[in-house]
């Protein structure tokens, strides 16, 4: 797995990125890649959001762009001072299903932050890092043909009053934290980046040099790879 660190960059190029990069591990014609990055003030709609029901529209008055994109989820924020990690890597090298993968990203994540000293933790029934202050990283993922696309969002500094603009994840009253509050500093992402770079390649590391094309993951779901597409968060 090949970790390229993007700096700031807008969503729509970051998601033409992850298009191409998935087709070419999915054809085997380039690596799997871990993208780490920061957007612009963007909010993202998952495949999730109930028609009728739809988050807080307290941000339509602000020059934010929404994209609806094919992840699991609800509405979720991403802006600067927050960490998005796309991994699109073959499921199959590693014989997961999409739910162990869920598990691992919050593994890596729990790893993370404690290095830092910050408890987290997972919340049964939902997806994500959770805190005693609140949620801290949102996770929202996709996977077509076994291959995986979004990620991860860790809240590392961001600006928190966008997240009182909607339901996180179309949870209302959510209560969202960083790191920054959670530690009483200011908290770069450049701190970050190496920390969840390491735990992601230990904990997602492909278990074989067997090719993907004969290794093939433990299902406890019922997803299909002949499937468009499965989300979760």
């Amino acid at each position: 797995m090949e970790i390229e660190n993007l700096g700031v960059i807008a969503y729509d190029v970051a998601l033409s990125l992850q298009e191409k990069t998935h087709e070419s591990v999915r054809n085997n014609l380039g690596p799997e890649k871990l993208f780490l990055l920061e957007h612009p003030h963007v909010f993202t709609v998952g495949r999730r959001l109930v028609k009728g029901k739809r988050s807080k529209p307290h941000y339509s008055h602000l020059k934010v762009p929404t994209f609806h994109v094919s992840r699991g989820g609800d509405i979720t924020y991403h802006g600067p001072g927050q960490l998005v990690g796309y991994p699109i890597l073959d499921l199959r090298r590693r014989s997961l299903d999409i739910y162990s993968y869920l598990r691992n990203l919050e593994e890596c994540l729990i790893r993370t932050v404690s290095e830092f000293g910050v408890s987290g933790y997972r919340r049964k029934g939902f997806t994500g890092l959770w805190t005693d202050k609140g949620k801290l990283a949102s996770i929202g993922v996709g996977v077509r043909k076994w291959i995986t696309m979004h990620g991860f969002a860790l809240n590392v500094a961001p600006e928190m009053h966008y997240f009182k603009m909607i339901d996180p994840c179309g949870m209302p009253d959510c209560p969202v934290t960083s790191m920054s509050e959670i530690l009483g500093r200011v908290v770069s992402i450049r701190e970050i980046e190496p920390i969840i770079s390491k735990h992601l390649t230990q904990v997602l590391k492909p278990k074989d040099s067997l090719s993907s094309e004969h290794k093939q993951p433990n299902q406890s779901l019922d997803f299909s790879p002949e499937k468009s597409s499965r989300h979760l968060t």
